[in-house]
């Protein structure tokens, strides 16, 4: 559906009476720059001398603070994660604030701290939470596409931290505004593991459930484009679109009902048999069925619990094989028997959520309980498969261009698009690119988060 709104205020009239216009936004072209130069990396953190050094290998050119160079710069990085005291706050504005007038269209904020819940003492633990409030506020103010981003990082977490600067630097998170990723301390990739950045999937085997249209569609495309030897899953009434999905994508078609019982034990199969491994599980398939709660039946209710919760852990069971065995009390366990899943070490596994599950949303009770609890299968499953160098991470879209958002009635969907920082709705594209980056090996220091692709909504937090 055309966003009416965006097309009457590139009049003339509109512009004078001084209308806001969405701007369009700066998404990831394979080849492209990184984003613009110059870069401004300052703050004085551990991290800072690392930052300039990946950048400037990734062919920008990297200023510093008090650099007077007059002209638009494209980004601003700074690493405030050695700051123990409230006091030090004062270098986010005396550096960020002249830097952020410089902004060019589409640029970028990124700051970098120190994990709060690896401190101790209190200033500390003061200071590098007073940045959450800072960041996201300040992601509220920019214009022009511009967004802020937060990094917090644990112990020796170079990798990591670099990793996410580039993702959030780069038009992967057009539309990721206002978030906070925490990175472990983790090792680099092995050798050889992520050497092309224009295919960084190349060689891994990636499943994605609901992937027949929609924002599965995009996912399976954009991972393909990664370089990914896509398995694309739906159900048997959407076979036609998924086959033609397949063709387009060079992928293999599975037809399988998420909920049927033997699902996960089909997806491993169809992955291992015939490509050799299972690298990649995005869980993508979801349904919604809205009803006041007060007149919420059980079919209603406990079709979208299915679809959307219970099948995940259920195909879990078969991708993780003891891991997810963990979870369960030991009595649900006398009978099983001990067996390794189809995912490999190393593996990723990516769920889709939604702002639904953060903030609410009328008439979504059923559906806010099933991405609620998505959300919690991702804090509790990260940990249970830390070992194993497997992450498990969720994106929680917000308002997405796609044929659902089109029925939606049109003072509403006008409203929902403008009700973010970015001023417009995402597309399914912005969703399949977080999900990818979550998806490559450079990304194994980040693990146990929701990322919310929504522009920063003015819903939830």
């Amino acid at each position: 559906m055309p966003d009416l709104f965006a097309s009457l205020v590139t009049s003339r009239v509109a512009k004078r009476v001084g209308v806001p216009q969405p701007t369009t936004l700066r998404r990831y072209e394979p080849g492209g720059p990184l984003c613009d130069s110059p870069v401004l990396v300052a703050g004085g953190g551990r991290f800072e001398d690392g930052l300039r050094r990946s950048l400037r290998d990734l062919g920008l050119a990297v200023t510093g603070d008090g650099d007077e160079t007059a002209g638009r710069i494209g980004a601003v990085v700074i690493d405030l994660s050695a700051a123990t005291d409230p006091g030090e706050l004062d270098q986010l504005r005396t550096t960020a604030a002249p830097a952020v007038k410089r902004l060019a269209r589409n640029g970028r904020v990124v700051v970098v701290g120190t994990d709060p819940a690896t401190l101790t003492d209190v200033a500390q633990v003061t200071t590098q939470r007073a940045l959450e409030g800072a960041v996201r506020s300040l992601g509220k103010e920019l214009r022009a596409g511009a967004t802020a981003n937060l990094v917090l990082a644990r112990g020796n977490a170079d990798a990591g931290v670099r990793a996410t600067v580039e993702f959030f630097l780069s038009g992967r998170s057009a539309y990721v505004d206002g978030q906070v990723v925490v990175v472990d301390e983790s090792a680099a990739p092995p050798p050889g593991q992520d050497a092309d950045p224009a295919r960084p999937l190349h060689g891994k085997v990636a499943v994605v459930t609901g992937a027949a249209r929609g924002i599965g569609a995009q996912i399976a495309r954009v991972m393909a484009r990664d370089g990914a030897t896509v398995v694309a899953v739906d159900v048997p009434a959407a076979g036609d679109a998924l086959a033609r999905l397949a063709n387009e994508i060079r992928g293999q078609a599975l037809q399988v009902d998420v909920t049927a019982a033997d699902a996960g034990q089909r997806i491993v199969e169809a992955a291992t048999s015939r490509h050799g491994s299972l690298d990649v599980v995005v869980h993508n398939a979801g349904i919604t069925r809205d009803k006041l709660f007060v007149n919420m039946d059980e079919s209603r209710w406990g079709t979208v619990l299915d679809v959307n919760l219970r099948s995940v852990l259920r195909m879990n069971e078969a991708i993780l094989g003891n891991d997810m065995h963990d979870m369960h009390d030991r009595r649900d366990r006398r009978d099983r028997q001990d067996v390794n899943g189809g995912m490999g070490d190393g593996g990723r596994v990516v769920c889709v959520a939604s702002i639904a599950g953060i903030a609410g949303n009328r008439g979504q009770t059923n559906y806010g309980a099933s991405k609620a609890g998505i959300i919690g299968l991702v804090t509790a499953l990260s940990a249970q498969v830390r070992a194993r160098g497997i992450t498990v991470n969720a994106v929680a879209p917000g308002f997405i261009e796609t044929e659902m958002t089109a029925k939606i009635p049109f003072a509403t969907r006008e409203i929902g698009r403008r009700m973010n920082s970015l001023q417009q709705g995402g597309l399914p594209l912005d969703v399949a690119e977080t999900i990818a980056w979550l998806s490559q090996p450079g990304s194994s220091a980040v693990t146990g988060q929701v990322i919310r692709v929504c522009g920063q909504s003015l819903l939830g937090a």
